[in-house]
């Protein structure tokens, strides 16, 4: 039928998609990279957990508290890879294949526009979401491990980040539609440096009562609310205590509201259609 033969395009389309990143590179580059933080963050938790555990050291929940911010460490420095490579891993997919002239024979044979579009946002999408499974799964269980500590939350806390990842991915495959490979990633880099700033901004309104400051702190994170959909992760995967006396830098003063994720979804959905629209006008 149509809607199998449709099936069958978008998943060979995602499948060549996902060869061509192996192809270029960039997914090894990626994964090295990843590989080599899993290597150094497990080795220094090794010897800091040694330290955390000896007899006569921390009471139990100061144990749990250090070792609860560590983990956060790990994540925050596997949630900026995973933002990297959500973002340049899909940069030049369609944009480097429309200004290679490779764009016009795909699209010239009997495969819907937006077949091509939706298989190479699936596949790119599953890599990202692959990627952050290994990063942050690696810290959790080098956690698990090497600190016998697993933090609350976990699940909630990877599902927001890989929602993250997927709204980086779809913005990129958007903006491709219609600006070129280094416009688009500086684009989209651009939108998470706003949030990313912006979110700090709010933070520190919170802090000192500025309500100014906090409005356009949340105002940036309408903009673009990939930063916000971290904070929220954070805040998750920690115990009550840790976010109301803020132990750590990754103890959210101002939480977002679970809204915010109805947003992002929102947000994400609307790139999509926003990117199929574009290059389905595209001469």
């Amino acid at each position: 039928s149509g809607r199998d033969e449709a099936m069958r395009a978008l998943l060979t389309i995602a499948r060549f998609t996902v060869h061509e990143a192996a192809r270029r590179r960039i997914l090894l580059a990626a994964l090295l990279c990843g590989a080599a933080f899993l290597a150094l963050y497990g080795t220094g938790l090794h010897f800091v957990a040694q330290d955390i555990r000896k007899p006569g050291g921390m009471p139990p929940l100061q144990q749990r508290l250090a070792l609860n911010m560590l983990v956060l460490a790990g994540l925050y420095a596997a949630n900026f890879l995973l933002v990297m490579t959500a973002v340049l891993l899909p940069a030049g997919t369609l944009s480097g294949e429309i200004a290679s002239g490779l764009m016009q024979t795909v699209a010239s044979k009997p495969v819907r526009r937006s077949t091509i579009v939706l298989g190479k946002w699936l596949a790119f999408a599953g890599l990202v979401v692959g990627y952050l499974l290994l990063l942050a799964g690696g810290v959790l269980v080098l956690a698990r491990v090497l600190g016998r500590f697993t933090p609350p939350g976990a699940g909630a806390g990877l599902s927001l980040m890989a929602l993250e990842g997927v709204l980086l991915v779809t913005l990129v495959i958007a903006c491709g539609t219609r600006f070129g490979t280094v416009t688009n990633g500086v684009i989209v880099l651009g939108l998470h440096g706003l949030a990313f700033i912006g979110n700090w901004v709010e933070q520190i309104g919170t802090l000192l009562g500025n309500d100014a400051a906090r409005t356009a702190g949340t105002v940036a994170s309408l903009v673009m609310p990939s930063e916000s959909l971290w904070q929220l992760a954070a805040a998750h995967m920690q115990p009550a205590m840790m976010r109301e006396l803020h132990l750590t830098p990754f103890s959210p003063a101002s939480v977002p509201s679970p809204a915010m994720v109805a947003w992002a979804a929102g947000y994400l959905v609307a790139a999509l259609l926003l990117g199929l629209r574009a290059f389905r006008r595209r001469p």
